[in-house]
């Protein structure tokens, strides 16, 4: 395995990060504590979990994740020798029901206190290394939105969301922070802020990665890099696009795709054409699809971590394996040249 630092802080995480959102869900808790154990044996030392989780979100499982995450914790007694991360989720989205948390989260002090007391609860720790804002408090671009469109509306102003967050810092409930599903804006002010209030530096964004979505690379990598608030890379193989496995029009049983219809965000036209031309460049390469997709995104310089997830012990093995996996640079030649084609088919 290899490691790097969380932004510029002195946590180092592993190249692979344990996505856990299938947990109580997909996965029961004798899957999740297999899936820790094996990660844990391969030198993975980051979790990621959220308080929204599982996903599909619902209020009959909501934080059933992170409860499992520490009834594991606690049975295995290995908590100082992990980076656990979580996140707070924010105000309701257009077209999203989150009224069973807190009456309707919102990312103000109030909130974020009482939304981190209870993830620590479920976890069964005093600490989390990593605690991030889930999305924005503003309306912006992400979960697949590329188009702008301004609303005066921001809601609860970032210097609030950044103070709460720093109390908990200071409380010693938190190591670090971060941010997810963020903009370039949303970096910047969040910096900004941090420097000019004397709060703590976010050290990390997750957002979206893969081949077939790299508008990261356009404005964040830079950033990323600069800034050393580094790329926590999720859905790195489009929720399963990659791996092949969805190839013309299949639905797996049990599959991510085949179990809920609301996941289509990788599932459009273009998406397919662009995971046929990835698909049969692994093929001919000798490779496995969902390998080469993961080492694609494990060989970028402004990545931290790549958060992986699997429901079945055998998907966990291949991927975590990527690490092994370096491409050579005609190997990534061709990999660009699909990108041309294709350049963002999933937002």
């Amino acid at each position: 395995m290899e490691y790097k630092k969380l932004g510029n802080s002195d946590i180092d995480v592993s190249l692979i990060c344990l996505g856990t959102m299938t947990f109580g869900e997909q996965n029961s808790y004798d899957e999740a504590a297999q899936q820790m154990d094996y990660a844990v044996s391969q030198g993975v030392n980051f979790f990621d979990a959220a308080e929204m989780y599982p996903v599909p979100p619902r209020a009959e499982t909501q934080g059933e994740t992170e409860s499992i995450i520490g009834r594991w914790l606690e049975n295995r007694g290995k908590r100082d020798d992990l980076v656990i991360a979580t996140k707070v989720a924010g105000r309701s989205l257009p077209g999203g029901d989150f009224d069973h948390l807190r009456d309707g989260p919102r990312l103000s002090r109030e909130h974020i206190h009482a939304a981190m007391d209870s993830s620590l609860q479920r976890l069964k720790t005093d600490y989390v290394d990593l605690y991030q804002v889930h999305w924005p408090e503003r309306i912006t671009n992400f979960f697949g939105q590329l188009g702008y469109r301004h609303r005066a509306d921001d809601g609860i102003a970032i210097e609030e969301t950044l103070s709460a967050l720093g109390e908990l810092v200071t409380a010693g409930k938190a190591r670090t922070v971060g941010i997810s599903n963020e903009t370039p804006w949303g970096v910047m002010e969040y910096l900004r802020v941090s420097r000019e209030k004397n709060l703590p530096r976010v050290q990390s964004i997750q957002n979206p990665y893969s081949l077939l979505n790299r508008s990261f690379e356009v404005g964040l990598a830079e950033m990323a890099i600069r800034e050393k608030v580094g790329l926590l890379a999720y859905s790195p193989l489009a929720f399963g696009m990659l791996s092949g496995k969805y190839r013309g029009g299949a639905r797996p049983a049990g599959a991510r795709l085949t179990r809920f219809e609301r996941f289509s965000r990788y599932s459009n036209a273009q998406s397919e054409a662009a995971t046929d031309a990835y698909v049969a460049l692994a093929e001919k390469a000798g490779l496995d699809p969902s390998q080469m997709a993961l080492a694609f995104v494990n060989s970028r310089e402004f990545l931290s971590s790549n958060i992986i997830g699997a429901t079945t012990m055998e998907q966990l093995r291949t991927n975590i394996a990527s690490v092994d996996l370096k491409l050579d640079k005609e190997l990534l030649r061709e990999l660009e040249a699909i990108h041309q084609a294709y350049p963002i088919p999933a937002p």
